[in-house]
């Protein structure tokens, strides 16, 4: 290891795709602009697919328009705050790019949270709208007197947008199935269809700067309980250009990409919805990504980009009947949201001709921050690459955080650019622990190689302290997994009088077969130091 290597060297730099530079030059342009420009230069590209209802860029500009101005004409003001409480169809992509377009402020809910936790969500962001579904209006609509500030709520159907054989056996499976979607009469109630009905083309305009709010994306964040994070259309529009520096072999106007990760999550909304409106791509919509109508849609749609989180992944892998070398047409996978185990990364390279490139990120910046480059998957297997263009990383101490270590040891990981919050909504004592100086704080533990690669370790929060010295779970898991009778394991902190915490494994074998912990115990020695091997 060169020990006069430095965080300040960019030794990420020299390892970024051909003819890649560490600065870019950044168009600026907001993710409705984008639309606007693709909606002249690929009218007829298909732009969604949703249960084989298609609509092109054309189309969804001029439904986005007449949203903007149905907006408008309900009096939403710049910045201010709407939620959508919606799964991934047609009417989420329009409200989301019609909500950007005149300046006001989307709030992503995820439809299947509790009563308490929308209710905060909604009132911590002040929304005065909801856009929603009919299958959960009636909730809302009972939820709304505990709501402070909303009051107009539009609601959608999964049946609005669907080709008319479907929308009959739609109907038909209802009634079949004795369900009935009645969403009682309230004021301010309105109806998604009718609203479209009275619109004609888009005739206001508002002035939206790249400094302007574009979101607020709530998260557990890096610290605490939910809170709502500030993103920008700087920090969207600079994320999806750090995107398209980064994977310059996909094609504009000509990729088609599966929409399976939800939009109420960063990285659906940033790697997907925002990269994909940004590239004139197709997007296959599933609401729900099921391993076997997930397989179907890659394989029937000719899919050509696949990002999935690590459990997708591990969900296709484990449906032995499904023929994975089939998804042929796949350009690339992308894997984010959490750690990919290396057993499932090595599993999936065997059966498709096509690998998992990992990244990293988090909320908080939009989310990615890092991507492993293709050529170095089998030379750094395990590593979340290197740090996108304009990013910057240290390591620093765990105690301090002030002072950055010795590349090669562990630290927590630091990371400043342009995809990074500026604050947390309504949290100033949180935002100024976690951003510091720029630099935000991840509460991860890495590791930075003299090639530049960072390696996550574990969560600051889940390490383990014993007699001094730090046990990274994630390390000991790792290992265990190895073991060909291990199916699953977590290993945890447990009390101890004597080293103050000491690592315990909790493990799932294959076929529920009895492990003994000796066995396991074994596998671990001599391949990491006493302390870290598991007591229990």
């Amino acid at each position: 290891m060169d020990h006069s290597l430095s965080y300040k060297d960019l030794p990420w730099s020299k390892h970024y795709p051909d003819g890649l530079k560490q600065n870019l030059d950044y168009q600026r342009i907001i993710i409705p602009e984008f639309l606007a420009r693709n909606a002249n230069e690929f009218p007829d590209t298909v732009a969604l697919i949703f249960e084989g209802y298609q609509i092109n860029y054309a189309t969804l500009k001029q439904m986005t328009d007449q949203f903007s101005d149905c907006l408008h004409q309900f009096n939403i003001q710049k910045g201010e705050c709407i939620g959508l409480i919606l799964p991934n169809i047609i009417p989420c992509v329009v409200s989301y790019l019609g909500i950007l377009q005149i300046g006001a402020i989307a709030v992503f809910i995820n439809p299947a949270s509790s009563d308490r936790e929308m209710e905060h969500q909604l009132n911590d962001s002040e929304a005065s709208m909801i856009i929603t579904l009919d299958l959960i209006c009636n909730r809302i609509i009972d939820l709304r007197p505990r709501l402070v500030n909303v009051q107009k709520i539009i609601y959608t159907s999964l049946g609005d947008y669907l080709p008319f054989s479907k929308k009959i056996s739609f109907s038909l499976l209802g009634k079949r199935r004795k369900i009935s979607v009645s969403v009682q009469k309230a004021p301010n109630v309105y109806q998604w269809k009718d609203l479209f009905h009275k619109q004609d083309d888009f005739t206001f305009q508002r002035n939206v700067d790249l400094k302007d709010v574009a979101i607020y994306q709530y998260t557990s964040g890096t610290t605490g309980a939910s809170k709502g994070v500030v993103l920008t259309h700087k920090n969207l529009s600079r994320q999806v250009q750090q995107l398209q520096s980064w994977f310059r072999f996909l094609e504009i106007g000509n990729e088609r990409i599966i929409g399976a990760l939800p939009f109420f999550h960063i990285f659906g909304l940033s790697a997907v919805l925002n990269y994909s409106i940004a590239n004139a791509w197709t997007i296959v919509l599933l609401p729900k990504p099921h391993p076997y109508p997930l397989y179907d849609a890659i394989i029937r749609h000719n899919i050509s980009i696949v990002p999935l989180v690590p459990a997708m992944y591990q969900s296709l892998l484990d449906c032995h009947s499904l023929d994975l070398s089939k998804m042929d047409a796949i350009k690339l996978y992308l894997s984010g949201s959490e750690a990919l185990n290396i057993e499932t990364i090595k599993s999936f390279m065997k059966q498709t001709s096509c690998p998992i490139i990992e990244g990293y990120g988090l909320t908080e910046a939009s989310p990615v921050t890092h991507i492993m480059p293709p050529g170095y998957l089998k030379r750094k297997m395990g590593s979340i690459g290197l740090p996108l263009p304009d990013t910057l990383c240290r390591i620093v101490d765990l105690e301090t955080g002030e002072n950055d270590v010795p590349v090669g040891e562990p630290g927590e990981l630091v990371i400043k650019g342009p995809q990074v919050m500026a604050q947390y909504l309504n949290r100033p004592i949180e935002s100024s622990c976690t951003i510091k100086d720029g630099w935000i704080y991840t509460q991860d533990i890495a590791t930075m190689d003299q090639d530049g690669f960072f390696y996550i370790i574990d969560r600051k929060n889940d390490m383990i302290i014993s007699r001094g010295y730090y046990i990274y779970p994630r390390e000991v898991e790792e290992l265990i997994l190895y073991h060909p009778k291990v199916k699953e394991t977590c290993v945890v902190n447990y009390p101890c009088s004597e080293q103050g915490e000491i690592a315990v494994a909790f493990v799932i074998s294959f076929g529920n077969v009895h492990i003994p912990s000796q066995e396991l115990i074994d596998c671990c020695a001599g391949k990491i130091p006493d302390y870290k091997i598991p007591k229990k």
